[in-house]
């Protein structure tokens, strides 16, 4: 091989690793929206989590009186402008997170907050299963593997 070929070779490569580099770049999990402070993780940890937990727990049985299912309506509320939050700032990275923020978890927290207001447990439950499979659909393709 030649001093032509090779340094062809040479540059070749370098261009390749170069594109795969930031082509991975492009595909890595985004942390944080572009402008805002708060991240990803303190997001779900503060906002998402905490209202998706009370949820859960608050369906478990039939809540006692109006009060129980105004606080399950605050939670609902919460989740929903979570899923505008989720979007806000250029932190969606793809379909995806798209998908998952504006059909599953705001469609579901709308249905919920729907058979709050009619007091119907099971459409709550059936409406909180669609809600967190938006959990488990962003999570898949975006939470790192530990």
């Amino acid at each position: 091989m030649n001093h032509k070929s090779t340094t062809h070779l040479l540059l070749i490569g370098t261009a390749l690793i170069i594109t795969l580099g930031l082509g991975g770049l492009a595909q890595a999990q985004v942390k944080k929206g572009k402008t805002r402070p708060i991240t990803t993780g303190q997001l779900m940890k503060g906002l998402v989590k905490p209202h998706c937990d009370a949820l859960k727990k608050g369906f478990e049985t039939a809540p006692a009186d109006d009060k129980a299912w105004a606080q399950l309506a605050v939670h609902a509320a919460m989740m929903n402008e979570g899923s505008y939050l989720l979007m806000d700032d250029g932190g969606c990275p793809d379909g995806t997170w798209a998908d998952a923020s504006t059909k599953m978890m705001r469609q579901g927290s709308e249905e919920i907050l729907k058979a709050i207001e009619a007091k119907d447990l099971a459409a709550a439950k059936t409406a909180f299963g669609t809600m967190t499979k938006s959990c488990k659909a962003c999570h898949d393709a975006h939470k790192e593997k530990h």
